[in-house]
């Protein structure tokens, strides 16, 4: 798709159901990030998602898709600690979930990590800029690559990883003309998360992209719907129908027929006539 020129989809989904959809609409590549934990799980950061947490989600949105690429996020502390916990653990998604392929954050640090999961035969995506699993480090969710020290690591990163055999990187809040940069620099595609339209793909978080929190919404996403109105709205309309005795209705019950009614109050009489005899 690089090399045609025609540029890359993908959406993320931690659920059967919202993959179903994603992969019915025909995206590329459905990404299974560590994002759950902040979007579904409820925690304050990515840090404390855990490897059978991943493993959960990416098999329920395996068992929705067709199609698409499944890609499944590397957790916190998964490939950090050794090279063969890294392979184990990226292993342990290709042959628990049915993901073909993992994500995995970092620059020259995880080097050694890429090239042997690629050496046992687990396509590695890349991911720059902004790290969320490193975000103490970074001091702060901030766009990376702004100073020419900075900028420079990232082209070096880039540069790197793409030699230790990643198929694809994710450059998260970069500079418009860096990600250009680097993009221009890379036989393998780039996709963009907030860093611009010159990059080979973009990915947004579906929840964002579909306006399902009433929460701050970062400057990179564009929300095509506001369904967390739609669904409260919804809500309160049920809530309505059932307090006034409107719902259900009718249209929602099951009936039986006048003989079946009869025949099953005489059953009843006759166990209750039986019952009263044995309790005297």
């Amino acid at each position: 798709m690089k090399a045609d020129g025609r540029p890359i989809t993908m959406l993320t989904a931690y659920d059967y159901p919202t993959a179903k959809i994603i992969d019915a609409a025909e995206i590329d590549i459905i990404l299974v990030g560590d994002s759950v934990g902040n979007v579904i799980l409820g925690y304050d950061s990515t840090l404390p998602v855990t490897m059978d947490e991943m493993v959960h989600h990416v098999k329920a949105v395996c068992r929705g898709v067709a199609r698409a690429m499944v890609v499944a996020d590397m957790p916190f502390l998964s490939y950090q600690v050794s090279r063969e916990e890294g392979v184990r653990n990226a292993g342990r998604f290709l042959k628990e979930t049915g993901a073909q392929s993992v994500k995995l954050e970092g620059g020259r640090e995880v080097v050694e990590v890429i090239k042997a999961c690629v050496s046992a035969g687990i396509p590695v995506m890349g991911h720059l800029g902004l790290t969320p699993q490193s975000v103490h480090q970074l001091g702060g969710y901030k766009v990376q690559g702004k100073e020419a020290e900075s900028a420079a690591k990232l082209l070096e990163d880039a540069r790197a990883i793409e030699e230790a055999g990643v198929f694809a990187v994710v450059l998260e809040c970069v500079p418009v003309p860096l990600a250009r940069m680097i993009t221009g620099m890379l036989k393998v595609p780039t996709i963009g998360i907030g860093a611009g339209p010159y990059c080979d793909g973009q990915v947004l978080v579906t929840h964002d992209l579909l306006g399902l929190y009433p929460r701050f919404v970062p400057k990179f996403v564009k929300q095509y719907a506001v369904l967390h109105q739609e669904i409260e709205a919804a809500l309160g309309r049920y809530k309505e129908e059932v307090q006034a005795g409107v719902f259900p209705g009718p249209e929602h019950g099951f009936g039986l027929s006048e003989e079946v009614i009869e025949e099953a109050a005489q059953k009843l009489k006759s166990l209750s006539e039986e019952s009263g005899i044995q309790n005297q």
